[in-house]
């Protein structure tokens, strides 16, 4: 079997996550985060939404991460981003995380905003 190191050249991955807390690059960050190639911040949530269109042109997908379930995120965020050109896909944080992971490792353009479990 054939093993090949993964290569992240544009953003952090996600380490890990608990209660409360993810871990982005070997930095525990706590509450909900935003990350991506703009670097890693706190966010707001659902209701904090500019830090999210300011990634217009910056990104293609989005990823949010609903928290420890999987929920509908409100109809006017998810008209709003995609109104803007961003895609939007919506999961529970921890699918979120490793689908985020996979993407960032193929060199997409792409972010994550998530709710902490």
């Amino acid at each position: 079997m054939r093993l090949n190191e993964v290569a992240y050249t544009d953003a952090l991955p996600i380490d890990g996550y608990g209660p409360g807390f993810f871990r982005v690059g070997g930095e525990v960050h706590q509450g909900h985060i935003l990350t991506g190639a703009i670097g890693t911040t706190g966010w707001g949530g659902y209701e904090d939404a500019d830090p999210l269109l300011a990634l217009v042109g910056e990104v293609d997908v989005l990823f949010i991460g609903t928290g420890a379930e999987v929920a509908h995120i409100p109809a006017s965020l998810r008209q709003q981003l995609e109104g803007a050109g961003i895609g939007v896909e919506a999961m529970n944080s921890p699918a979120a995380c490793r689908t985020y992971n996979v993407l960032l490792s193929e060199g997409r353009r792409i972010a994550l905003a998530a709710l902490a479990v």
